[in-house]
Order: C-alpha cells, then structure tokens, then sequence
C-alpha cells in the first residue's frame, strides 16, 4: 500500500499528498445541520455536494440531508443567482425547511455570487416564506479546511440569529467545536447534572445519531432551535471549546450583543475536562456533583492502573489541530511521548501550542500544520512510535509500518461508536483510555512468545 514511502525527507513547497483535512463545505454542511429543522445547501455544482453529503453519510452511517444549485455551464458562466431562487422555492415548496443554510463551493466563490444580495431579493420576492430563514456563509475549497468551515457557519449562526434586548439570562452558550453527536449530548449532560441552563450551539445530537423509528424523518427532533440562537445574545457568557473551530462565532457574539466569553481547549482528556468544568464553576458558581467528581475519579483509577503498559511509549498523532491540542495534553499526562504532530488545518499558533505543551517532556517534538500523511508517514519511518492515533486514513501508515492504531476524529469510515460513543469529558477520558491500552496490549498478545502469553494482565 504505502511501503515505497521513502525515509529521506525532501521539502516540498506546492504538493501534498493525502493531506490531514478535507474541504471547508463538509464543516459547514456538518454544523447547519445541527440546527433543528435545517436543509444545508451546497451552492455550487452537483459533485461537489454528492461528495460533501456520501463523505458525511459514510462517518455516521446515516442519510445525510443536503440540497443543491446544480451548477451547470450557464451557472458558470452567468452565475448562480438563477439557480439558487429556483433551488430555494424547491426546497421550500417540497421540503418545507425552518432554515436553509446556504454555503459556498469552489465554482461559486470564484465567480463572484454575492450571496447577500440574492436571499435578500430571494426574500422580497416572496421566494422565502414569512417565518423561515435562508442563512449563509462563504466557505471556499480552496483555502482552509473542514474545521475552517463549521467555523464560519457557526460565526453565521450568531450573525443571522443572536438578539440583545438589554437583558442578561441565567444562561450559558457552549460552541462545541467540530465534535461528534456523542461529545455534544455529553456536554449537554456535564452542564445539566451541574444545574447549569446552557445553549449548546450547534447541536448535532439526535440528528446524526437519532433513534431509528421505522420511519424516515426529514427533520429529526434533535438540534439547536432558532429561539435558542436568539436567545444566546441574553446570555451572561459564553465558553468557546477549541480556538479553531469556536473562538470565531464566540468574538461575533460578543462584537454583536457584548456576551463575553472565555476559550478552553476541547474537553478531552482529564486536564482539558478538568478545565471546562472549573470555568463553569467560576461563570456560574455551581459545584460539580458527586456523579462527576465520581467518574473523575474513575480515570484516576484507570490511569494508574494502566500507568506500566502506557509510561515512556511514543506516539504519533494527526487530524484536527483543536482536536490535536487536547489529545497532545492527554497522552502527555499518561506517561506517554507524543513524538509526531501534524494537522492539515493551516495555522502556526497550533505549533505553537504543542511546542508548549511539551517543551519540558518531548522539547525536539515533530509537528507541522498545513502537513499531510505523507510526511507523516517519513517522521515515523525515521523515528518509529508505539502509537498512532487519528482518523481512518492512518490504516495505511499503521499497516505499512506494523504499528498499533487508534482510530480517533473524523473522518471514520471503518467503524462504528464514533458517533455514540463520546470521546469529551471525563467518560470520554475513560473510552480513549481503554481503546489506547488495548490496542497496545492486543500488539503485546499477538507478539509475545509462548512463556510471555499471559492470561492476566
């Protein structure tokens, strides 16, 4: 598969190969639909949206909803003004939407569609029924990656919906990054033991991992309502989990109704979670329950009693840079030696950061933004690890190299759980201890000669 990779490292300025990323459309198509009652809509061509929607499906192994304004050489040429209005009454008269979320693709932004000039026509003409919304965001291929694109989608979230009224709630927004259904319902639980009212925007949970009913429904019950956007410019403050993908929607907020905020790294691992629940405490004054601390205590226990088969191993990890900040932190706290650290988001505060954190543990530390797998692969072939944890793609990198793998991120495309099972918060912790621990000692079982193959461990 990968076994020509070659050792020798050559810079290349213009070319990646299997970049750690993918386009800024499927962020945005993720986080519309995390809005109740939404229709994401991909302006552009056809193919672009086929991918974006089949891509999404494949993750989460559920119908992904989407719709199109089917660029064909007229669009291209004259724009796509034209076939939007006539995708918008489609969408409207057939499928009857609360929101649609229009995002841009290549073809339009390079055209020139001014996006706000035609749902404001679109409106005035009576193509927009009274009561719903046409939301929009411009997320060029071409620049960026997914995680720059849920991010400008969320930004357009506050932008279209947040309200002041001069009031302040007893209420918190939470932005939860680019995270899976799982780590947004775990989210909404940590805050609600904690007595705490929050918006969590978006909301993937129960869209993309709804009970199965025997029936399709178009609109699952899940997602953020409109009235909770608009309710998150009352708010007394607002935490932003991940400084990609949140702190753009949490500065709008605040620009546009003064809700201050304050940024955390996602909640993964037991010293990112420790720290989202300490700034609730301080924004809110409630006390975590025993339920939390409990479970807090349970990857305590974990982790020291796995400490002998984690301590000193060298891991290698990649996908998205918020992602990446807080795993980096967690492994470190294992004992363990992140030794290669790549992201495809571009964005040098991320090496920043990871340089940072482990400037007293692994200060000759491999990392790069705006890599690819390929490089990746190089490092390992260099310097080998114990561990590669990312997404489906390092299935290559692990089999070329013999190398355990933990599949964590998106995309995943071979599995399942990921959008079931949480990987954020305290109960998150637990499940990517387990899934580390017993890849390593699956490699350990497979390896060891007759006298070492233990029954107990």
């Amino acid at each position: 598969m990968l076994d020509l990779t070659p050792k020798e490292i050559t810079k290349r300025k213009a070319l990646r190969i299997n970049p750690a990323k993918t386009c800024q459309p499927i962020g945005a198509m993720y986080a519309s639909l995390g809005i109740h009652g939404c229709l994401p809509h991909s302006h552009g061509s056809q193919g672009c949206c086929a991918y974006h929607r089949s891509h999404l499906t494949r993750h989460y192994k559920e119908p992904i909803m989407a719709a199109t304004s089917s660029f064909t050489e007229g669009a291209a040429v004259f724009g796509g003004g034209a076939n939007l209005r006539q995708a918008l009454k489609t969408m409207f008269t057939v499928y009857d939407p609360e929101v649609v979320a229009v995002h841009t693709t290549c073809l339009s932004e390079t055209i020139g569609d001014d996006l706000p000039s035609l749902i404001k026509k679109a409106a005035e003409d009576g193509i927009i029924p009274k009561g719903k919304t046409v939301i929009h965001t411009n997320t060029p291929s071409f620049v960026g990656s997914h995680v720059t694109g849920f991010s400008n989608m969320t930004r357009s979230m506050v932008r279209y919906f947040s309200r002041e009224n001069g009031e302040t709630r007893e209420l918190i927004n939470i932005i939860p990054g680019y995270v899976e259904p799982s780590d947004m319902r775990e989210i909404k639980r940590l805050s609600a033991e904690m007595g705490i009212k929050s918006v969590v925007f978006p909301d993937t949970s129960d869209v993309l991992d709804a009970p199965q009913r025997g029936r399709l429904e178009l609109y699952p019950k899940g997602g953020v309502t409109t009235k909770e956007l608009r309710d998150t410019g009352e708010a007394a403050a607002t935490l932003a989990l991940g400084g990609f993908a949140s702190e753009d929607a949490a500065i709008e907020l605040e620009r546009k109704c003064g809700v201050s905020y304050e940024l955390l790294d996602l909640p993964i691992g037991i010293s990112a979670t420790d720290r989202f629940i300490q700034a609730a405490i301080d924004i809110t004054g409630k006390e975590p329950p025993a339920s939390i601390t409990d479970d807090r205590g349970r990857v305590v226990d974990i982790m020291t009693d796995m400490l002998q088969y984690l301590y000193g191993r060298k891991v290698a990890l990649f996908g998205d840079p918020d992602h990446l900040i807080s795993m980096t932190e967690f492994v470190k706290d294992l004992g363990m030696k992140p030794v290669h650290v790549i992201t495809g988001t571009p964005g040098k505060k991320f090496e920043r950061r990871i340089k940072a954190l482990l400037k007293d543990t692994v200060p000759d530390v491999n990392v790069r933004s705006a890599a690819d797998l390929f490089l990746m692969h190089q490092w390992i072939k260099n310097s080998p690890v114990d561990l590669l944890i990312g997404n489906v793609y390092g299935k290559y990198i692990a089999r070329a190299e013999d190398i355990p793998f933990v599949r964590f991120g998106f995309p995943i495309l071979d599995r399942i759980g990921h959008s079931y099972f949480p990987t954020v918060g305290y109960a998150g912790a637990m499940r990517l201890l387990e899934k580390m621990v017993g890849a390593i000692l699956d490699r350990k079982d497979r390896d060891d000669p007759d006298e070492h193959f233990e029954l107990v461990m």
